[in-house]
């Protein structure tokens, strides 16, 4: 049965079926949106949510039959233990009973597309692995804002207590200066202060906006590229099966002509007679 129904789920028209009822269900959760829609279509709209949960259902029941004979396996794979745990909670009374939790749920099968595009779940691993960078970036980010919060209070907080009026408003200012927006406005805002503001903003916007970020950029490609080799060693098993083999299906043709062989030699060889004259000789006379 687990050779069966492995057979179902490595299958393409499987993976197919499941992808197309995956962005069906997504589809319904958008119009779902519309309060329209929902009063004239209320009732329809449940059969088709739980023809959408039976379906998955269904599935995840497959991938597990498919792994009756090494269940390791199955938990060893990430999406599976992902697949399982949103089929298994749209079944718990109490995130039936909550609407929102419950929509969250329904949201979070959209993300199972990964399963089938390679390409999208290089990417989701790769935002996994960058997270401890990213961490670092933050932490490095958040002292830099600090840092410069506090110089900007100290020093245009009587002048600009809009922007600099308290540590709150500063780091606020400062994070939207990150991304360049409103730059030109704060930058003559701190030159009618004084002339000296302008190293205080081109400091921060050389480090905050073009050396953070640049480390955050190379950060994320590092782990795309660690993300991407891994995935090529999966994508690369079914072919170095193959190739083994075809290596012993080679090996076992040889053995078996080189077994036919020594038999026809064997088989070319006299049969052994022994000699009457010889025997006669060795026996003593009485």
């Amino acid at each position: 049965m687990a050779a069966r129904c492995r057979a179902v789920t490595e299958a393409r028209w499987f993976a197919v079926t499941v992808f197309v009822v995956i962005i069906g269900n997504a589809a319904v959760l958008g119009v779902e949106t519309y309060s329209g829609v929902t009063d004239r279509f209320d009732d329809e709209l449940k059969v088709v949510e739980h023809a959408f949960l039976a379906v998955f259902t269904a599935e995840i029941a497959l991938r597990i039959a498919a792994h009756l004979d090494r269940p390791r396996d199955f938990w060893r794979d990430p999406w599976n233990v992902f697949d399982l745990a949103v089929v298994i909670c749209a079944f718990l009374p109490v995130v039936r009973e909550n609407a929102t939790v419950l929509r969250l749920l329904r949201l979070a099968r959209v993300l199972r597309t990964a399963r089938f595009l390679p390409q999208l779940r290089i990417v989701l691993v790769a935002v996994g692995r960058s997270l401890p960078g990213t961490v670092s970036f933050l932490l490095v980010g958040g002292l830099l804002l600090y840092v410069y919060a506090m110089v900007g209070w100290v020093f245009f907080a009587d002048d600009n207590p809009e922007h600099f009026g308290s540590i709150g408003r500063a780091v606020l200012t400062l994070f939207l200066l990150m991304t360049l927006d409103g730059l030109g406005d704060a930058v003559h805002g701190g030159l009618e202060i004084s002339r000296w503001s302008i190293l205080y903003y081109a400091s921060y916007v050389l480090i905050a906006s073009f050396v953070l970020v640049n480390v955050l950029i190379g950060v994320v490609i590092t782990s795309l590229d660690e993300a991407r080799a891994m995935e090529e060693p999966r994508a690369g098993e079914p072919a170095a099966a193959t190739a083994g083999e075809e290596d012993v299906r080679a090996r076992i043709a040889t053995a078996r002509r080189a077994l036919d062989e020594l038999e026809a030699s064997l088989a070319a060889l006299p049969a052994p007679r022994q000699s009457l004259t010889g025997a006669e000789g060795r026996r003593s006379p009485t």
